[in-house]
């Protein structure tokens, strides 16, 4: 039975949920099919206007798994998305943990804001579901960062305990927001100085670190278009012109990002880039490639000579960084798993937080494992069964983990969960500035 909800007051949003949609205490849901039999499943939409989503086993194992979902998402806040991304980590409640997940109260890049919708979620699911004798939060993709500065700014109950155990962190986005996209600056100069169409040479110019200029028109499918017409991106190799040919491997070679990845960082580095700027930093400049080298030659002349250049503005840089780069303040276990081959979120940013976990003092408290994946959504249920079997031992126990002991931990779970570890335990990532010029 659901259990009498708790006055949340300590993170009553600033942005209250509309009239027309109160909050509401978790009502049964049907689960998604994919978490299977043995589960319940709650909804709701809490006062901040989050939706939320819960999922109870029938064998609860006592661990609760708060999760933060990537994105970030654009728009309203959706109940769906929250449930699909409980389907998508339906390894977890079929494993015998409970899970929490908050859609977050806005769309768009608001790292501290959705650090609290997520201690919000867990403060709810304690409320309403009970007390769990373990708590690991989950951060995935872009939630990574969310669940980092979450472990930051609401790891302590103010008793000496922790709110949070464990803290697992995958496919992370983990540079925060000025080290995580300074390349898809790179990638809009670089695609503006070989295309010329976005914007077009009719349409009104703008700076491209704007993204896009508020009530621009333009759309995801006829940015799409515009690529293909470029590069050929949508066609087969084999039928593209030599232009097109040529024009896809100098964007490629300059901003070193794969093929299949273009139009997904191109939709980001336009629409995400337009949220940073106008909705959270009122116009000002964060991004900057000044001094940066691009490789490469189009039309015979050297490329660098041809993109725009740009100088960020020192204060929304800082402001910018204030709300999205982890400070590394965690003082429970962290342990991350990051695909090496990620064709989103670059494995060289798991560099950058190791060197910010080590200037907080937390070096210690970081366990970072690696898997020959080329994917960033979603790597294999045995890994993360793994990664969290260890991160757990490590919490209870002291028993910490090494990227070989994973590893060693997966290969014994294959036959019970699926034969898919691919961990690499030699390997090591390369600083981020080998893939992504400094500046």
């Amino acid at each position: 039975m659901l259990r009498t909800l708790a006055l949340l007051t300590c993170l009553a949003a600033a942005t209250p949920a509309s009239a027309d949609t109160p909050p509401s205490a978790a009502q049964p849901r049907p689960c998604p099919a994919a978490v299977g039999t043995n589960v319940k499943c709650f909804a709701g939409r809490d006062e901040a206007g989050a939706f939320y989503w819960f999922a109870l086993p029938s064998n609860w194992n006592g661990v609760l798994v708060v999760h933060a979902h990537g994105g970030p998402e654009l728009g309203e806040p959706k109940s769906e998305r929250t449930a699909e991304d409980l389907a998508r980590w339906a390894v977890f409640p079929r494993a015998g943990y409970a899970w929490a997940a908050s859609s977050f109260r806005q769309g768009g890049v608001a790292v501290r804001a959705a650090a609290e919708d997520t201690e919000r979620v867990r403060q709810r699911f304690v409320a309403e579901l009970g007390a769990p004798k373990f708590t690991l939060l989950h951060g995935q993709s872009w939630g990574a960062s969310v669940a980092a500065r979450t472990a930051e700014l609401f790891g302590s109950a103010g008793d000496g305990k922790p709110t949070y155990d464990a803290v697992l962190l995958t496919s992370g986005v983990l540079g925060g927001g000025t080290k995580s996209y300074d390349f898809r600056l790179d990638l809009r100069v670089v695609y503006q100085a070989v295309c010329g169409d976005h914007p077009r040479a009719d349409e009104p110019a703008y700076p491209l670190w704007q993204g896009l200029p508020p009530g621009t028109a333009l759309t995801r499918d006829e940015l799409a278009r515009r690529v293909d017409e470029c590069t050929g991106i949508r066609r087969k190799p084999e039928e593209r012109s030599d232009a097109q040919r040529q024009h896809l491997a100098a964007v490629l070679e300059a901003v070193r990002i794969p093929e299949r990845s273009l139009l997904g960082h191109l939709n980001w580095a336009t629409w995400h880039f337009q949220d940073i700027v106008f909705k959270r930093l009122d116009g000002r400049n964060p991004f900057g490639n000044d001094g940066v080298h691009y490789r490469g030659r189009i039309d015979g002349e050297a490329l660098d000579t041809k993109v725009q250049r740009y100088r960020a503005d020192p204060k929304a840089r800082a402001d910018f960084g204030a709300d999205t780069d982890p400070q590394g303040r965690i003082g429970v276990p962290v342990l991350t798993v990051h695909g090496i081959d990620d064709p989103i979120a670059f494995v060289e940013l798991e560099s950058v937080f190791r060197d910010t976990m080590a200037r907080a003092g937390h070096a210690d408290r970081l366990v970072q494992t690696f898997t020959a994946d080329a994917e960033h959504s979603y790597l294999s249920d045995v890994q993360y069964l793994a990664a969290s079997d260890a991160l757990l031992a490590w919490a209870r126990n002291g028993d910490k983990p090494t990227s070989a002991s994973v590893a060693a931990r997966c290969k014994a779970l294959e036959a019970s969960a699926g034969a898919a570890c691919r961990f690499r335990p030699d390997y090591h990532p390369a600083p981020l500035a080998e893939r992504v010029p400094p500046r």
